[in-house]
């Protein structure tokens, strides 16, 4: 996108952590946005907080007549930024019918449903710019990440299958994939993450991409390499280092 000045966003998940860091830097450079949680105290501090226009509304992303409510209060906007993420580190051993049904529901039918909302006024407009966050784990199943890294395989396919089905339009699509970010989740984590950066330093990366007309971001960029190149390992290899 050329100029970001009169742009209106919808960032979805945005009260804590990469979602409420990548708000003060879009806002930084004058983007109207409405934020989205299920947070209402945390977005109005948001809100209070941000230089630019803003406003939100909250919502649940696991409720389709919630998100259907909000789109439609919402109205038009120029973007969708989704960075909504439930996450709990579980084996298979551990297995967790709620949590693992809360983390697919929110992290990959939720953004289904939010793009439910906006993409056919996209569509008959012919613009709009869909932003779709990933995460590394997605490339192949990682022993811990059951229910997570399911749902963040999702999102990536969805994001591909979009961009491949909006490729000669003029509604861009991006997919964005961060390793570890220091966040309320990750600390959830028990074990070493490496490479683990602030919220800050990950929404300048989301951001400055943003700007860019490529579809998929992998960062941080040798960690990446790990996962990218572990598709194409024997899967006798592959899980046995996992042990």
């Amino acid at each position: 996108m050329e100029s970001w000045k009169d742009k209106r966003y919808w960032l979805i998940g945005a009260s804590e952590g990469l979602g409420r860091a990548l708000a003060k830097t879009m806002s930084n450079h004058g983007i109207e946005l409405i934020l989205s949680s299920r947070s209402e105290k945390r977005l109005k501090e948001l809100c209070d907080e941000l230089p630019s226009k803003a406003s939100y509304c909250c919502m649940d992303v696991s409720n389709l007549k919630d998100v259907k409510r909000a789109a439609k209060s919402i109205g038009e906007v120029d973007g969708i930024i989704f960075l909504v993420g439930a996450y709990w580190p579980l084996r298979s051993q551990d297995w967790d019918v709620e949590k693992i049904e809360t983390m697919c529901d929110t992290n990959f039918t939720g953004a289904a449903r939010v793009i439910g909302q906006v993409l056919p006024t996209m569509i008959k407009k012919n613009r709009g710019h869909i932003v779709l966050t990933g995460s590394l784990v997605g490339y192949r199943g990682l022993a811990g990440s059951i229910g997570y890294g399911a749902s963040k395989a999702g999102i990536m396919y969805l994001a591909e299958t979009l961009y491949a089905d909006l490729f000669n339009t003029n509604i861009k699509v991006q997919l964005i994939n961060p390793g570890f970010i220091d966040t309320r989740l990750t600390k959830k984590n028990k074990f070493n993450m490496p490479f683990i950066m602030s919220p800050e330093k990950a929404a300048n990366i989301f951001f400055n991409f943003m700007k860019k007309s490529g579809f998929k971001k992998d960062f941080p960029f040798l960690f990446s390499m790990i996962f990218r190149l572990a598709r194409f390992l024997p899967g006798w290899i592959y899980y046995r280092l996992q042990k």
